[in-house]
């Protein structure tokens, strides 16, 4: 006859990972909701009221009072200090995740926040490339920041071989900087519409540099690989807007071919 108490030990095991799941899916939620409060399109609106000379504190006041956004840190007086608010705020959740994730096994578990956590290093990077988070910024990456500096920003640790711990890996870097170049194609066509048409060409001159990055890569990861792949049709759309408004002669001759 089997022994029933294999079974209930089984259980145990089986309910005291399901506690940790659960534990870890409620601080990764909250680090969801905080994330999707205040997106780059919340920052292309705050720009065309600053561009159409509105004030840009009483267009958050009417924001949060009606739940478009939602914040309890002091409202800021520029347009850089949008973005930082929310991901302080999403930093405090990593922080919390960090602490509770640190006490079981790594890869066991981080499947449960990656893809949060690749969307915060998106916004921190688009953050970073609309002229936030100065002071996290190195000499040799003034439009982003490295894993290194992202680490430094969120107080976590990147890329960790030997140690079985919490930390942003090579992959979730990689894949937030590729969900970046995607948002920043979008970026450059909500920009003509709001008549900016330097964007563009900016953020053109940028994916292309940062494709070229990765195609220096020898990427296994199959995700990984696809993703990257993708990047060229963002430079491409990019790539078509800037000749639109080459030929409309909204920018100046050869800013097309920079």
């Amino acid at each position: 006859m089997i022994d029933n108490a294999i079974f209930e030990n089984l259980q145990a095991k089986i309910d005291e990972e399901t506690a940790v799941r659960d534990e870890l899916h409620e601080i990764v939620q909250t680090l969801s909701k905080k994330g999707a409060i205040l997106n780059l399109y919340h920052l292309d609106l705050c720009a065309s009221w600053l561009r159409q000379g509105r004030n840009l504190r009483a267009q958050l006041t009417y924001m949060i009072a009606h739940r478009k956004i939602h914040t309890s840190y002091p409202l800021p007086s520029s347009l850089h200090a949008i973005g930082p608010i929310e991901i302080i705020a999403q930093r405090d959740e990593v922080a919390r995740l960090k602490t509770v994730a640190d006490k079981h096994p790594f890869y066991k578990y981080n499947g449960v926040w990656t893809r949060e956590l690749q969307n915060l290093v998106t916004s921190i990077e688009l953050c970073a490339w609309l002229g936030g988070l100065e002071e996290f910024k190195g000499t040799g990456s003034s439009s982003f920041l490295t894993i290194e500096e992202v680490g430094k920003f969120l107080n976590v640790p990147v890329n960790l071989k030997e140690q079985d711990a919490f930390h942003l890996t090579i992959e979730e870097y990689l894949l937030a900087l590729i969900g970046m170049v995607e948002e920043l194609s979008r970026l450059a066509v909500n920009s003509v519409t709001l008549g900016d048409y330097n964007r563009p060409v900016q953020i053109g001159k940028f994916i292309k540099d940062l494709f070229a990055g990765f195609q220096l890569l020898n990427l296994k990861n199959d995700i990984l690989r696809k993703r990257s792949d993708g990047i060229k049709y963002s430079v491409k759309k990019v790539e078509d807007v800037v000749y639109d408004l080459s030929l409309r002669n909204l920018i100046p001759k050869g800013s097309a071919a920079a």
